[in-house]
């Protein structure tokens, strides 16, 4: 039993770890990244932030972290300009279900379904 639950902080700490990195490409602030990681405690995120391996990455954040880290690699297969895939996010998009806003607004409501609407836009834009 002790080896699943390291194992399962494992797997959250580097998802966790991933995360940041990626926050830092698209510069996220720090509302935006808790809305995304399902964090309502900013003091509980720069804990988390400043040490990973210390953080409660429980079944939804994992769900949030897949999806983010999906979006991230999408993002990379379709725009081949790793700046232009960092800035897709950012831009307003006039297409279903964005309506104008960028992909951020959508996916800092704070659900994970939003994460997912995301990811199966981009999947269907690469013809998944």
């Amino acid at each position: 039993m002790k080896a699943t639950a390291r194992n399962k902080k494992t797997q959250g700490s580097v998802g966790l770890a991933a995360f940041f990195k990626i926050a830092e490409k698209w510069a996220l602030s720090v509302a935006q990244q808790t809305a995304l990681l399902g964090i309502s405690s900013q003091s509980t995120f720069h804990k988390y932030k400043k040490d990973p391996e210390s953080a409660n990455v429980d079944k939804d954040m994992m769900e949030r972290i897949s999806y983010i880290l999906g979006i991230f690699k999408d993002l990379q297969t379709l725009l081949k300009d790793p700046v232009s895939a960092d800035r897709w996010i950012k831009a307003p998009n006039s297409a279903a279900p964005f309506n104008g806003k960028t992909a951020l607004d959508l996916m800092c409501r704070g659900r994970v379904v939003d994460l997912y609407i995301v990811r199966q836009y981009l999947a269907a834009q690469k013809g998944v």
